[in-house]
């Protein structure tokens, strides 16, 4: 029923004890024998990275991944204690932040370790650093066949501390690229070596994000990297027959119906005309739209559950408001709750969304807008 709070009912509700528990299971699965980053970049994926953060430190997450250094900044100020890297690098001008802040930067330019030695130098402090290798992502990272003199450069920076190399897989969650993944591991224990013979010790050998950690035990170093495994969002990422540990998505998005229409047949709904009503029926107007994060693309093919029932998408979404069909769905009421992303059969699921509109979950968890608040619980 409608809400006490008088403000608009979009809400995202995020389970913390959810977070955990993923974390937890996949830990059991993977191996208690090696280490665990969390990836909260992007807002946690969506579900608030401080809050997802100060959880995962208290269940002895050794690190925490983020993309940009304003990300690491503000898990600091959040009271975040372990240790940060910054995934996506930095760029000219914020080596100050990361050693005010303690954050690890990832390089691959020969131009960041002179400017992070240069400010080592100045403050006299060693700055650590992990290095990363290009196996065959295309992505960032120094190309694995460079690694050589990318260490021997390193190692005239007196300044700075190889703490780490990473890579990243290609496609570890398809069995079909099996031995591109296994072309990787062996690029990158190549690439790991020569920094060895160069004279580094790296502490940390980190290749796998989630898909990684569950299918692939070979590239699991001594750290894995968790993102969507930690918010239940691998549904639509690994193979249906790929074992691993029992996830929940841990996002509901839901809303109200705010209004009722009868609707004669023959009506047109929204832009475009595009849905015209081939009989007489019931139209809830929702207040949720693509300016929340909830897809244009949904257009006359999405769903919601209202009243447990499915009731599908009519008409354009809009910018503000998304309409839906109630008509066989007895009792429906101004009030009713309206489940958008929900883990109970008949609820559609964030990789549900990402089927109907052509892309994966995390872009559907990590597209809520701030307009949509968090409410965080658990």
């Amino acid at each position: 029923m409608l809400s006490e709070n008088p403000s608009r009912p979009t809400k995202a509700i995020i389970d913390l004890d959810k977070i955990a528990s993923n974390f937890l299971a996949t830990k059991e699965f993977v191996g208690r024998d090696i280490s665990y980053m969390a990836v909260v970049k992007a807002d946690g994926y969506g579900h608030g990275a401080t809050q997802v953060a100060t959880r995962l430190e208290a269940e002895g997450v050794d690190w925490f991944g983020v993309a940009i250094p304003e990300e690491a900044v503000e898990l600091r100020a959040a009271g975040i204690a372990r240790p940060i890297l910054c995934l996506g690098s930095f760029w000219p001008g914020q080596e100050n932040l990361l050693i005010d802040h303690n954050i690890t930067p990832v390089v691959f330019q020969i131009s960041q370790l002179e400017s992070l030695d240069k400010l080592g130098r100045e403050r006299n402090r060693r700055v650590d650093v992990h290095v990363k290798i290009d196996t065959g992502m295309g992505r960032v990272g120094i190309p694995f066949s460079e690694a050589a003199e990318f260490a021997k450069t390193v190692v005239g920076l007196p300044n700075l501390r190889v703490d780490g190399l990473l890579t990243h897989f290609a496609a570890a969650e398809n069995p079909d690229e099996n031995d591109f993944t296994r072309l990787q591991i062996n690029r990158f224990d190549t690439a790991c070596n020569t920094f060895r013979a160069a004279g580094h010790s790296p502490s940390w050998l980190d290749l796998a994000n989630s898909p990684g950690a569950i299918s692939c035990p070979a590239g699991r170093g001594n750290m894995v990297r968790l993102g969507g495994a930690l918010y239940g969002l691998l549904d639509d990422i690994l193979s249906p027959n790929t074992p691993g540990p029992i996830l929940e998505p841990a996002l509901l998005l839901r809303s109200e119906v705010a209004y009722l229409r009868n609707v004669a047949r023959g009506t047109s709904l929204g832009y475009g005309r595009s849905f015209i009503a081939e009989r007489d029926s019931v139209i809830a107007l929702v207040p949720i739209g693509y300016a929340d994060g909830y897809p244009r693309a949904l257009s006359n093919v999405g769903y919601a559950s209202i009243r447990n029932r499915r009731s599908p998408v009519v008409g354009r979404v809009s910018m503000d408001w998304t309409l839906f069909d109630v008509t066989d769905i007895e009792g429906v009421r101004s009030g009713d709750d309206v489940i958008l992303i929900g883990p109970e059969p008949g609820q559609p699921t964030a990789a549900d969304i990402a089927g109907l509109t052509g892309t994966i979950g995390y872009e559907i968890t990590c597209g809520l807008t701030r307009r949509v608040p968090r409410i965080v619980g658990g």
